[in-house]
C-alpha cells in the first residue's frame, strides 16, 4: 500500500484489515491511496495487473482529492464475489469517505469484500 494520504497509524489500521481479510477469504488484497495518473479505471487495472497474483487479488484504489474509488477483482475472485457485491461495498465506502472517514471506509470495505469473497463452506455427508 503506497504511503499516499495516510499517516503511519492509519496505514497500520488498513494493513491490519488487509491481513484479516486475507485470512478470511484466502485472496490477496492491495490498497492504493493517492493521485491517479490518467483515467482511473485504466490506472487501477494496470496496478492490479502488476500484482504478484492478479487472478487471486482484489485492488482498492482511492484518490481522495479527485473523489475516485475503483475496485478491481481477479478472475478467480469473481467466482465468489459478484459485481453487485462489489458495487454495494463501493457505495458503503463512498458514504464513509463523504463523512470524512477514509480509514474507516477502507477497513469496512476490505472486511465486506473478504466476507463475500470467502469460498462457501461445503458439508460432506457420509454415504
Amino acid at each position: 500500500m503506497p504511503v499516499g494520504e495516510l499517516n503511519a497509524a492509519e496505514r497500520y489500521q488498513v494493513d491490519e484489515a488487509i491481513r484479516q481479510a486475507e485470512q478470511i477469504s484466502r485472496f490477496e488484497f492491495s490498497v492504493f491511496v493517492g493521485r491517479v495518473d490518467g483515467e482511473p479505471r485504466a490506472f487501477a487495472t494496470r496496478l492490479h495487473n502488476s500484482l504478484v497474483a492478479p487472478s487471486r487479488s482484489i485492488l482498492i484504489l482511492v484518490d481522495p482529492n479527485a473523489r475516485v474509488l475503483e475496485i478491481v477483482t481477479g478472475g478467480i475472485v469473481r467466482r465468489n464475489l459478484t459485481d453487485r457485491e462489489v458495487e454495494l461495498t463501493a457505495f458503503q465506502m463512498q458514504s464513509s469517505f463523504a463523512e470524512g472517514n477514509l480509514v474507516d471506509g477502507l477497513r469496512r470495505g476490505i472486511q465486506h469484500l473478504a466476507e463475500h469473497a470467502r469460498a462457501p463452506q461445503t458439508l460432506h455427508a457420509e454415504s
